[in-house]
């Protein structure tokens, strides 16, 4: 998130699905990780793409302004809450500076629970949106 250019991943590679990955804190890894092969990195989305937003790690209060005006200019079909830091707050869940899931910010279609989620299951997602 941090480069400062939004990167879209064409997850399938044909353009059916693009991927803005919202990675906060360790469940990166993990997102990182289940990226295809056949994935493109790219700089704009593919035309007629399906826009998912997937958020990752723990969102802090300081960082939720950013992480909800980037998913509101994204205007993303399709939002992932993925690891329980990003669902519900995870361990930190009673830190007052951490917000508690980024349902708190904007609608989330699906979430993926655990610490870390296996990264099969961000697949699985994917391929539903995907149809």
């Amino acid at each position: 998130m941090g480069t400062g250019q939004r990167q879209f991943i064409d997850w399938f590679g044909d353009g059916s699905v693009a991927v803005v990955d919202l990675a906060l804190a360790c469940c990166a890894v993990e997102t990182e990780f289940a990226v295809p092969e056949q994935a493109r990195r790219l700089l704009t989305p593919p035309q007629g793409a399906r826009l998912v937003a997937v958020v990752s790690g723990t969102l802090t209060d300081a960082l939720s302004g950013i992480v909800k005006e980037e998913i509101d200019n994204l205007e993303a079909s399709f939002v992932v809450s993925f690891g329980a830091c990003a669902c519900a707050g995870g361990p930190y869940w009673d830190a007052p500076s951490v917000t508690k899931g980024v349902d708190q910010l904007v609608a989330v279609d699906r979430y993926i629970a655990g610490c870390p989620p296996p990264p099969s299951a961000l697949n699985a997602v994917l391929e539903e949106v995907r149809g």
